[in-house]
């Protein structure tokens, strides 16, 4: 078995910790420990250079490991920034419909494990979405359950809830094949996201 790259492995170890310390739904501990036991695993890593979208000029604003109290979510961001520039960046397809109109160009989405990945493998997706301000993203719903880790300030919905707004550090889980969406005020929005599709 090939060992992963110390800054990925470095990346994993903390995201999982992070995680793990601010999920507060028990359906979210149990997906993010079902991750964590098959990321004992590793899987194949892309040579694939990164490349980033106009919106991730918004990262110098909303990564910034020095504004984080929590010492678990500043090693998060610092070991983020030293993977980041193996990402490639990708936008949303599909129905933009209830999104803003100025998503094309306002956000932007990277896959670190996952299909398309840094390390790629399809029984776990672990990512990041960065939003501009003033940016809808759209209502959309995939197979697999999700938590996120919310890193700034921003709203979410999903379901039939109304928007809510986790604050920095907050953590929610979304049910598979649940509608949601976020959305940004006067600040950028910068969440990470972990989905369990294994068995």
């Amino acid at each position: 078995m090939t060992p992963r790259p110390t800054q990925l492995q470095a990346f994993l170890d903390v995201s999982l910790t992070a995680f793990e310390n601010h999920a507060a739904d028990p359906r979210s501990v149990a997906s993010l420990a079902r991750a964590r036991a098959a990321l004992e695993v590793p899987g194949q890593v892309s040579n694939t250079p990164g490349a980033r979208l106009p919106a991730c000029k918004w990262l110098e604003h909303a990564a910034v490991p020095h504004a984080f109290e929590a010492p678990d979510l500043r090693q998060l961001v610092e070991a983020f920034l030293a993977i980041e520039p193996q990402i490639t960046w990708w936008r949303r397809s599909g129905d933009m419909s209830s999104a803003s109109s100025n998503i094309a160009e306002g956000h932007a989405n990277g896959v670190i494990v996952g299909p398309q990945g840094i390390e790629q493998r399809d029984d776990i997706l672990l990512g990041v979405t960065l939003l501009a301000p003033n940016v809808r993203y759209p209502d959309h719903t995939h197979p697999p359950e999700e938590t996120y880790l919310v890193l700034s300030d921003g709203e979410f919905r999903h379901g039939d809830s109304d928007w809510f707004a986790p604050g920095i550090g907050g953590s929610f889980y979304n049910t598979p094949g649940i509608v949601h969406a976020m959305r940004t005020g006067d600040a950028p929005l910068f969440a990470f996201w972990a989905l369990w599709a294994g068995n």
